[in-house]
């Protein structure tokens, strides 16, 4: 049996690596291991529910560590006209990370045969590069390099000999798929990606939720829902209402800036209608406080799980989230780029167009 270990770094990568396993046969499923990463995400007590799902076969917490928070790193990081200085000092930097960030690695992972890392721009991607270990890419949300290709944005000017110097020669590390101990890297839908690499393997994340029985559907819901009575309550409160619509909020600019974002969307398709919110699970906006006339929904809720659930809005907003895998609404309105000119400079979040 083949050992496998998925390197998790949200609600969202978690989701995907059930999907993952459960379109396995049924021999080979439920013998992987689960490692959160805690660096961007607060997974607060998910561990403990994926262990009572009893689904993985280990679930471990990874302490994955920025390079800031080392700071004999910070010299090589200093900017450069001089492209061959900058370039040496990548290179040195890109090694001492490595060799830093390996105290905190909990698992050798030489032991696995398959390893599934979501957004290996994060430190692992350098910790496996430097080290040889080969590994499995995944995109780090649905569709989101036909937004926001990183490794292009990242590595603008000069990028084919950036490029030639991560993916042969292992010297620096660029990601998504320009690593060169990256065997491949999965995403959703290759057409709607601008600059295609080599090593992008489609696999529809669609086709790996409708294949769900009943029994993965509950799997699901048991593992990322930790109040399922307190969730269908809410559902309830709006059950009389002929237009329920759905916000799924995004971590966008300043606090300040953000509470206006989400007002503003509030104050123009909201009319009339019960208005849920589900924040983004790493939005710090004290949605209680600031919207506490409409119903709040647990931030760790992936959004997916609504797909599984009973309940159907007349529309879902949201501002940059890809809502492609919606299917408990009638409308979606992903409101993107235009929409944020008016709050923030547009070179910030348009990053494809200013490569």
């Amino acid at each position: 049996m083949k050992k496998r270990i998925y390197i998790c770094h949200t609600y969202y990568h978690v989701y995907v690596s059930f999907l993952k396993e459960f379109a396995l046969p049924k021999e080979e499923q439920g013998h992987a291991t689960m490692m959160l990463s805690k660096m961007s995400t607060d997974f607060e007590d998910l561990k403990d529910r994926l262990e009572r799902v009893h689904y993985f076969e280990k679930v471990i917490e990874f302490d994955e560590r920025r390079d800031t928070e080392f700071p004999e790193l910070a010299q090589y990081k200093v900017p450069s006209d001089n492209f061959l200085r900058a370039l040496w000092n990548r290179i040195i930097f890109t090694r001492k990370y490595a060799a830093l960030e390996a105290e905190y690695v909990p698992v050798n992972l030489r032991e696995y045969d398959d390893i599934y890392v979501f957004c290996d721009s994060d430190p692992i991607g350098y910790y496996l590069n430097q080290n040889r270990i080969p590994y499995h890419a995944l995109e780090d949300g649905l569709n989101c390099l036909s937004h926001y290709d990183s490794a292009r944005y990242d590595n603008k000017g000069h990028f084919g000999i950036k490029a030639f110097f991560s993916q042969k020669l292992n010297l620096i590390f660029i990601q998504n798929g320009y690593g060169k101990y990256c065997i491949d890297m999965e995403v959703n839908d290759i057409s709607l990606i601008p600059y295609p690499c080599e090593k992008y393997v489609e696999v529809p994340r669609q086709a790996l939720a409708e294949r769900l029985t009943r029994e993965e559907k509950d799997i699901l819901l048991h593992a990322f829902v930790r109040d399922m009575d307190s969730l269908s309550e809410m559902m309830r409160n709006g059950e009389h209402s002929d237009n329920k619509i759905l916000i799924l909020t995004d971590p966008l600019c300043d606090l300040d800036t953000r509470r206006q974002i989400f007002s503003d969307i509030i104050n123009q398709y909201g009319k009339g209608a019960q208005v849920y919110i589900k924040p983004h699970p790493r939005d710090v906006l004290d949605y209680h406080k600031y919207f506490g006339e409409y119903i709040i929904i647990d931030p760790t809720v992936p959004m997916e799980m609504f797909n599984f659930m009973d309940v159907t809005f007349e529309k879902v907003y949201a501002v940059l989230t890809v809502i492609d895998a919606i299917t408990f609404a009638k409308e979606k309105i992903r409101l993107g780029e235009d929409f944020m000119d008016r709050y923030e400079t547009p070179a910030v979040h348009r990053q494809n167009e200013n490569l």
